[in-house]
């Protein structure tokens, strides 16, 4: 942690400057949390402030504040972050707003900055932090958490996010609470390093609305992995409409949302959609770390709720081994002969109240060979009903946890069965409670994503500015083929009659496309099978084009592809690989990752297409090459790599994917224009 934040965060002093309410919450709350270090208000004209000694100015405090909440506006918060500056103040947190959020506010964020020199800022417009494992805050509200010794870390740009995370009853323990606000210095990945170094901290979560820095992310993961600290991130934004697909198809497919998901991915962060998911998987985290598979045991007493966990890990990609024969015949003893032994299990309710045998049959399904195993348990209402029998599924939960050591989780079917204060025991125990089927099913695939291998390389990026244009497809397929891409022969004729012949030399059957359209089979500008130098004449004739691309068909059945890779602002350049010709947006079936991806990364990618069991040969049909497809890719990139600085997109489509070789029966480049 750097000493900034180190002194921000964990502060042994703090100053408060302002008169408002605001303020006198921040001290109130300290108050309330039992922190421990100095709190200096300072107010010009007020001797005390919520009972506590008032200094009239900065220059007056006894010491530098290792911590100072602004809560006055914004020109006077400039002109205390330069007084705290003056200070070697450790750090502030700048309520107000108006900086570069609004109109006039640019000027005054440069200012901002400027006066705060190697003061650490977090903000303006932001709501602070709490820090539950020192009691200590700048935090201008109530809050919902309370003082602990371990637990997770969060950051988010919202302040009701926030308050509304510390709210929560699922007993997720909460380090550090913490809202970035505008970021004008200090952003959420590196405030998100700090709080994986302290050694208290066991995971982060990241609510995050936008990515302007994912060089801050790459450091931000390699702490993560260095720690062996699991990052689980909730990025808002998937409803907003993908970009307009001007020209290609990839363009379309490789929406915002396409982008971020592959940064995760890339970087090792889980990604969740909800709020709960979110605080689910950072509580599975806390108890187990990071999982190393989706391989899960279930157990319940009833049939019912063994199907809905089957269902809903299914819809999450979870596994259910069966159970093994020594597994079998020790349940078959335990259970009697009216239960069948499997995965999941139900166990029936003959051992209800039997703690010894409920301790041996939960042992028994928390196999070596798991990432988790599951007890759904449900508990009842403390103000109608008795809880005496379920004290005795606890004990025999907590025996067979310490007895195994294994990753175990007690799961409520509904979120609100899971009393928080018999989910805290469970976690102190070294148990995950876990609330709602759905979202635990989610939280399992999401902790299991945080332990998967990452690719090291830097992401590729680039900016581009400038008129754009757009190669005709000739110029593009020979570019493409000087990077080792295979293309079909092919020639360019002014007319119908410099076609004929020059089909005739390339050899029938070939195709006739027409120059000028940005979507020729759209527009009707696309023949096939062309057999003759009359159907050749005939099909120029019908199209009318500016000029005409006469090339070799490639028969031969064989599965279409379309890979392609778009520029993203955000995220750098995504390679999108999908179903291609018409299938393309007929199945939507596709992978997206970022540049420079690993051979390894595109292997997995082909083998998660839905329809990836073509590639392998489908009913009798053969298999294409692997190898062919990996180097039209790999060489694709190749092509994006050295053109970054100009290239927007190029796209293949289709890739046809025979037995020998992989050749680009079409393709679209779009770029810088070579005068600008």
């Amino acid at each position: 942690m750097t000493v900034g934040l180190e002194r921000l965060l964990r502060p042994r002093s703090i100053a408060v400057i302002g008169g408002g309410e605001w303020c006198n919450a921040v001290i109130e709350q300290n108050i309330k949390m039992g922190f421990s270090g100095d709190i200096w208000p300072v107010h010009p004209n007020r001797e005390t402030m919520a009972g506590l000694q008032a200094f009239n100015s900065i220059d007056a405090l006894p010491g530098s504040p290792d911590a100072t909440f602004i809560g006055v506006n914004r020109h006077a918060t400039i002109d205390a972050v330069r007084a705290l500056s003056a200070k070697d103040a450790g750090g502030a947190v700048c309520f107000a707003s108006g900086f570069r959020e609004t109109a006039d506010g640019a000027d005054l964020n440069d200012a901002l900055l400027d006066a705060a020199g190697q003061t650490t800022l977090l903000g303006p417009n932001c709501y602070g932090f709490v820090n539950y494992l020192d009691g200590a805050l700048l935090w201008p509200d109530q809050h919902g958490g309370k003082r602990i010794d371990s637990g997770v870390a969060f950051v988010t740009q919202s302040s009701n996010i926030a308050i509304n995370l510390t709210m929560q009853r699922r007993a997720l323990p909460l380090a550090y609470a913490l809202t970035a606000g505008n970021q004008a210095q200090t952003g959420i990945a590196r405030i998100g390093e700090a709080l994986l170094e302290d050694e208290r901290v066991t995971a982060l979560g990241l609510h995050i609305e936008g990515i302007n820095d994912v060089r801050a992310l790459e450091t931000l993961a390699k702490t993560s992995r260095r720690l062996g600290k699991p990052v689980v991130v909730l990025k808002v934004g998937a409803s907003d409409k993908a970009r307009t697909a001007a020209l290609s198809h990839t363009a379309s497919l490789a929406g915002s949302e396409a982008g971020a998901t592959a940064l995760f991915r890339r970087l090792g962060m889980g990604q969740v959609h909800t709020l709960e998911q979110f605080v689910e998987t950072l509580k599975l985290l806390h108890v187990t770390g990071p999982l190393p598979s989706r391989r899960i045991a279930s157990m319940s007493c009833s049939g019912g709720e063994a199907a809905l966990i089957a269902d809903a890990g299914h819809r999450h990609g979870l596994e259910f081994p069966p159970i093994s024969n020594d597994q079998e015949q020790i349940l078959r003893e335990v259970l009697g002969p009216l239960v069948t032994p499997s995965n999941p299990l139900d166990y029936h309710t003959r051992i209800w109240r039997d703690e010894a045998a409920l301790t041996q049959t939960f042992s028994t399904m928390m196999d070596a060979s798991l990432a988790l195993t599951l007890l759904i348990l449900d508990f009842p209402r403390a103000d109608r009903c008795s809880q005496a029998d379920w004290d005795r599924a606890i004990a025999a939960c907590l025996a067979a946890r310490k007895r195994t050591g294994r990753n175990f989780a007690i799961l409520s079917s509904l979120p609100e069965n899971m009393p928080e204060d018999i989910a805290e025991r469970f976690i102190a125990g070294g148990i995950a409670p876990l609330n709602g089927l759905e979202d635990a099913c989610a939280a399992i695939g999401c902790a299991a994503e945080t332990a998967r291998d990452t690719d090291a390389q830097p992401v590729l990026i680039a900016s581009a500015t400038g008129t754009t244009t757009t190669l005709s497809e000739a110029d593009a397929k020979s570019e493409l083929a000087r990077f080792g891409i295979n293309i079909p022969k092919f020639a360019r004729c002014e007319d119908a009659t410099g076609a004929a012949a020059a089909a005739a030399d390339i050899g029938f059957p070939v195709v006739l496309k027409g120059e000028g359209f940005a979507h020729k089979s759209e527009n009707g500008a696309v023949a096939l099978d062309l057999c003759c130098a009359a159907d050749v004449e005939h099909a120029a004739a019908r199209m009318q084009a500016t000029g005409y691309l006469i090339e070799q068909q490639i028969n031969g059945g064989g599965v279409e592809l379309l890979i392609g890779i778009v520029r993203d602002d955000a995220h750098g350049f995504i390679l999108t690989i999908a179903a291609g010709g018409t299938l393309t947006e007929v199945l939507e079936d596709r992978q997206s990752l970022l540049v420079p991806a690993s051979a390894d990364a595109i292997e997995r990618a082909l083998n998660d297409l839905k329809f990836a069991p073509l590639l392998d040969g489908y009913r009798g049909a053969p298999a294409v090459s692997r190898e062919a497809v990996l180097s039209a890719v790999m060489a694709l990139q190749d092509y994006a790599c050295a053109f970054a600085d100009r290239l927007n997109e190029v796209e293949i489509n289709p890739l046809m994917c025979g037995p020998k070789d992989a050749i680009a029966a079409d393709a679209l480049i779009s770029r810088k224009a070579d005068h600008d």
